[in-house]
């Protein structure tokens, strides 16, 4: 490497540490604030997914508020009739480096969360196939429990699916998309995408043991809004693979392309015997990071589901981030507009 090339390496990191210092400085001044106006340290659990030998667990340390109790908001906490601004969300504020222990299977493994809050880990346990709970703890907080889908050595086949314009209408500019989902629109008003949750019931129906993966770019806040559209437009339950959003060490954003292709391989070599029906639509990346793992791993997919946008919501994501040729592929690539569609397709594949 030449002197005007580390100079240009070397600048680019101290940018970096710089702005991952105004990062930490700004997530202080929020927790600071946070615990002035009385905010609680809340520990979240999220749906994770295993192995008979392992397990994936998933969880969120943060302060958030606390519904003023007797309220409105209280009472629909408890019911899980929520009906809240995807802003709101965004309140909570992460408490990076918390301790958390995790109980399952009679199994306790203590972990720190990262800069955001968050827990992703692998936990060596022997537990049957089916399903199973997992019990964070984190100082000062409720304990949280959360399911954990365990896949049994004989099962062949799974599900991973995008939500954003595939589980879940968006039908707006692609720039605007994630601002208006996590920010504006409130909960209830998002529309599940016509016949996806009964194509998804009808493969759980006829594939009991089946793993769905709901992979998605959207962000950790959003995920038990996520959670309740999926359970309010009756989705087959399944973990929820997001991210973070803001600063990594090489680039100023996650890179959401890159977190589906990572989850993917992971997903391939964690299950190397399983088949994956993987669901998407063509307005986004989903063509793309498809074909790319198809080529590498066309053994591992079952075949390849995508939703065709309207020509509004095409015009408004971007267009088609593909042509939709894959005459020479060995897996099976399905087009349609809706889960109906999907569903005939399937079925003449022989995969229900």
């Amino acid at each position: 490497m030449d002197t005007a090339s580390q100079e240009i390496s070397l600048s680019g990191t101290r940018i970096f540490r710089l702005a991952h210092w105004l990062s930490n400085a700004i997530n202080n001044g929020r927790l600071k604030l946070a615990r002035r106006w009385k905010f609680e340290p809340k520990t979240i659990a999220y749906q994770g997914y295993g192995s008979t030998e392992w397990v994936r667990v998933l969880g969120r340390v943060v302060l958030a508020s606390k519904p003023v109790p007797g309220s409105r908001a209280e009472h629909a906490a408890k019911n899980g009739n929520q009906n809240i601004r995807g802003w709101r969300a965004f309140t909570s504020v992460p408490i990076p480096g918390s301790e958390v222990e995790i109980e399952i299977g009679g199994t306790v493994t203590k972990v720190r969360a990262d800069r955001g809050g968050l827990v992703d880990i692998d936990v060596e346990v022997s537990l049957s196939p089916g399903w199973h709970t997992a019990v964070l703890r984190s100082q000062g907080t409720e304990p949280a429990e959360a399911s954990i889908f365990v896949i049994g050595p004989e099962t062949k086949f799974g599900i991973v699916s995008d939500i954003d314009d595939t589980v879940m209408v968006t039908a707006l500019p692609r720039p605007f998309l994630a601002l208006w989902n996590t920010f504006v629109l409130s909960e209830r008003a998002r529309m599940a995408t016509p016949g996806m949750a009964v194509l998804l019931d009808r493969l759980i129906v006829e594939h009991p043991d089946a793993p769905v993966i709901y992979l998605s770019t959207g962000p950790w806040n959003a995920a038990p809004t996520l959670a309740r559209f999926l359970n309010r437009n009756l989705y087959p339950s399944g973990a929820l693979v997001l991210t973070d959003w803001g600063l990594t060490q090489d680039r100023w954003f996650r890179s959401g392309q890159d977190h589906k292709r990572k989850n993917l391989e992971r997903l391939a070599a964690e299950f190397p015997n399983m088949r994956w029906l993987l669901i998407g639509d063509n307005g986004q990346h989903d063509e793309q990071i498809y074909s790319s793992f198809t080529r590498k791993h066309g053994d591992k997919v079952a075949a390849i589901a995508i939703r065709q946008l309207s020509v509004s919501e095409s015009v408004f994501a971007g267009g088609h981030s593909e042509t939709g040729d894959h005459s020479a592929s060995a897996v099976p690539w399905i087009y349609s507009p809706d889960g109906a569609g999907m569903a005939r397709r399937l079925k003449e594949l022989k995969l229900f």
